[in-house]
């Protein structure tokens, strides 16, 4: 089974050719042979386009696994939590909190972070921060459940 994701940068201030944290993103699901990545994009902090863009990567790519990456923050146009709430139809807050846990080992910046996780039918979206380190480093902390995510949101059992 091969694991659609689709990443979704949320930002005003940087075009796709400046998203280094998009591209280290990339760069290592690239190297999961069990991933392959079916939509990346760029988009302005604006709720409105940034819920869009989530419903388009799961309803008309269809992604298993969604990543945003920026907007998390406490900045006032920080609102990708938001949007994805306004795409989805319920949260899964273990993987958020697993994040900001593992995150607070290295700042105590990462309690800032207003990432959430949440589900849209059978897809999951993740919101990473947007700077490089904290993408990579919250990226490591779930990637290896991807395959257990996928199973469970289409239904499998946990054997």
């Amino acid at each position: 089974m091969t694991i659609s994701i689709a990443l979704i940068t949320a930002s005003s201030t940087r075009t796709l050719a400046e998203d280094s944290a998009g591209d280290a993103l990339e760069s290592t699901i690239s190297s999961h042979d069990d991933m392959s990545i079916v939509m990346r994009t760029l988009c302005n902090d604006n709720r409105a386009e940034l819920t869009q863009a989530i419903i388009d990567a799961i309803d008309v790519h269809h992604a298993d696994i969604v990543l945003t990456c920026g907007g998390t923050g406490l900045g006032p146009a920080d609102v990708t939590p938001e949007a994805t709430l306004d795409a989805c139809d319920r949260i899964v807050p273990g993987i958020a909190e697993a994040m900001r846990a593992a995150s607070l080992q290295k700042t105590s910046h990462a309690m800032l972070s207003r990432g959430i996780c949440a589900q849209r039918g059978k897809s999951v979206v993740i919101n990473l921060p947007g700077s490089l380190k904290g993408a990579t480093e919250n990226l490591e902390v779930v990637i290896d459940e991807f395959p257990h995510i996928v199973k469970m949101a289409w239904g499998g059992g946990h054997k």
